[in-house]
């Protein structure tokens, strides 16, 4: 916005100057021309006198001399033959005119301007005392013709560049008012986007600009104030579930020794340590004002052979069949490890969930080039609509499904330029496939699609 105001201010400003400068310096001209002539008329005027009482040679060349003092012998008279009208006679001073110049002058009895060779020549015919026309010619050089134009223009060529920049500098500094609003709008917008929820803009600029805003600034204000709303039920709603947490931990105490009793109260005390987790994040939480730091990362191999220990144990009391691969070496991930434990635990979760006792299911790590893939399969019936399964809060269509286990998952892989798909395993069932980008590597390909290529 801000140089398409300058280009408009430029181009209207220097039609502006073409219109009046190039007619104003027509006239400057044609003012020179007329003042040079002007003159000249003047100075042949002062023989007329001379030339109405004498025609003495001797005192007509006294009268050119004294009227032609320093001027380089440009006045010349020429006086009619004695008896012959229209007849040339004597001629005092430098001649510069032709017979045909002079002859029209005197057939039309009044001032003419012939062209000669470097300049003009002014030709004044003046009544002598014999009745007769004489002829006055006096030389006008082309520089005193021109005298003062080329001053005059670059005058008017200077005022007309003053006056270009003068608007572009004025058209700059109104646009740079304009621009300036609404930059710091699109940069407050833009750091609300990424999360910094403290970004606000200064009313002030153009009044659309500063409706605009105040409008960002109260969305703003409404945003911030809906998450914490958000918050505080979230930490309320996690609280209401401590009194059944502690009848299960007393009952898991009742339990006595044995595997199964030992899992049920580790099952409840990491059930325990997540609730009091989600209630002081939620607690805590403020609005975001820096960008978000890179997180530390973690073994993914070693994440899923801790969660496979403790997922097998359950496999083999519903006598399921467990296959892992992919987790004899180290695999660096840039997810942080609690997030990589409840996606693995929300997917193992629905498993155990949603198929029947004896399904078999296998985890397997393909570590990339650019993306790590974690595949999820198992043996069961499938989710007929994928899509709706990865839909926050749809469910999948079965019991005690409120689909946020899958879409914790796919935002874990979200968070590292991955995705998440679902499939057709080989095992007969459903197979949920999890591409983790890794840093630069993970970066979208010319097609749009995120770096999975080389995964082994």
């Amino acid at each position: 916005m801000r140089w398409a105001l300058v280009k408009v201010s430029l181009a209207v400003t220097a039609m502006v100057v073409v219109a009046f400068a190039v007619p104003l310096g027509l006239v400057v001209k044609e003012m020179a021309r007329d003042r040079a002539f002007s003159n000249a008329e003047r100075r042949a005027a002062g023989l007329a006198p001379v030339l109405a009482i004498t025609t003495d040679r001797e005192q007509l060349q006294r009268a050119v001399a004294t009227t032609d003092d320093g001027a380089e012998g440009r006045l010349a008279v020429h006086l009619p033959a004695p008896g012959e009208p229209g007849g040339e006679g004597e001629e005092i001073g430098t001649r510069r005119a032709s017979d045909e110049d002079l002859a029209t002058t005197r057939s039309l009895g009044r001032a003419t301007i012939a062209e000669v060779p470097g300049g003009s020549a002014l030709l004044q015919p003046t009544a002598v005392s014999s009745g007769q026309v004489a002829i006055v010619e006096l030389f006008v050089p082309e520089g005193e013709v021109s005298n003062g134009v080329a001053t005059a223009w670059l005058v008017l060529a200077a005022v007309g560049i003053a006056l270009i920049v003068g608007s572009v500098a004025v058209a700059d500094r109104l646009g740079l008012r304009m621009v300036q609003p609404a930059q710091r709008l699109a940069r407050a917008a833009h750091e609300l986007g990424e999360g910094k929820l403290g970004a606000r803009v200064r009313e002030e600029g153009p009044p659309e600009l500063k409706s605009a805003a105040v409008a960002f600034n109260s969305m703003a204000d409404q945003v911030v104030q809906l998450l914490a709303n958000e918050r505080e039920l979230a930490a309320d709603l996690s609280h209401r579930l401590r009194t059944p947490l502690t009848v299960l931990r007393l009952n898991a105490a009742s339990l006595g020794s044995g595997p199964a009793a030992d899992q049920t109260r580790a099952a409840v005390e990491q059930l325990e340590r997540e609730v009091d987790t989600i209630i002081r994040t939620a607690r805590e939480a403020k609005p975001q004002t820096q960008a978000t730091t890179a997180v530390a990362g973690c073994d993914a191999a070693e994440v899923v052979r801790e969660r496979m220990d403790f997922w097998s144990a359950l496999a083999e009391d519903e006598d399921r069949k467990v296959r892992v691969a992919g987790i004899e070496r180290p695999v660096r991930i840039p997810v942080a490890r609690p997030e990589l434990v409840a996606a693995l635990d929300a997917l193992l979760g629905n498993v155990f969930r949603h198929t029947a006792e004896g399904t078999a299911f296998s985890v397997d790590l393909h570590n990339g080039d650019d993306a790590v893939i974690i595949l999820v399969s198992d043996a069961g019936r499938g989710i007929a609509d994928p899509a709706a399964a990865l839909a926050r809060g749809a469910g999948s269509g079965r019991a005690g499904s409120t689909g946020l286990g899958l879409d914790i998952v796919r935002r874990m892989a979200e968070s590292t330029g991955g995705d998440v798909r679902i499939g057709h395993s080989v095992l007969g069932g459903t197979e949920v496939r999890i591409w983790i980008g890794l840093g630069e590597r993970g970066a979208r390909t010319p097609s749009g699609r995120r770096g999975r290529r080389r995964a082994r």
